[in-house]
């Protein structure tokens, strides 16, 4: 049938036909193969994927003993909060450090009592001034593992009348084992 077809047709309609043919043919086979490309690329980066994820647990389950060890150690060493009324402790802690430090505190506000499932906390607000040294060693020296105090806010800026000295507003807050916990 394709061969009367073809024979009834002149060298011209034969040369067009061929062409429109391989055309087409040539089209069907680069979508089949665009197609298969594309699925053999989202299959490698599926695998580079779950090879990543794969790395990262490695490095979690290679952690695991620090993570229970500091688990541990923060049950131990992290203190109850038995009074709301231990926020003004979190003031006269941070007014000692910074009076180390000659650390002027500003406009001292105790905030309220926060209870989150993994800790409570009691914040306070202030504002400093101060050299940028001290400042430096006031965070350095607020901010050890043992005191469970966290800077929440910082906001510095350089006193327009003295650029030696730093202005700061900080909310710092105290952490304390999560309700119930002892």
């Amino acid at each position: 049938m394709i061969a009367r077809w073809l024979a009834q047709m002149n060298q011209r309609e034969r040369m067009l036909a061929l062409t429109v043919g391989a055309i087409l043919f040539l089209l069907v086979n680069l979508a089949i193969w665009s197609a298969l490309l594309g699925m053999s690329a989202g299959a490698r980066s599926d695998y580079a994927a779950q090879r990543a994820a794969r790395a990262e647990q490695k490095i979690y389950l290679g952690a695991e003993k620090t993570w229970k060890r500091r688990s541990e150690w923060l049950k131990k060493s992290q203190p109850t909060l038995s009074n709301p009324a231990e926020a003004s402790s979190l003031l006269t802690q941070v007014k000692q450090i910074a009076g180390k430090y000659n650390i002027q505190i500003d406009d001292p506000q105790i905030g309220a009592v926060e209870a989150t499932p993994s800790h409570q906390s009691v914040s306070a607000t202030f504002e400093t001034k101060s050299g940028w040294e001290p400042l430096v060693r006031f965070f350095y020296d607020a901010q050890r593992p043992e005191a469970f105090i966290v800077f929440e806010t910082v906001n510095l800026m350089v006193d327009s009348g003295d650029p030696t000295v730093m202005r700061g507003r900080f909310k710092i807050a105290k952490w304390f084992a999560p309700a119930g916990q002892k």
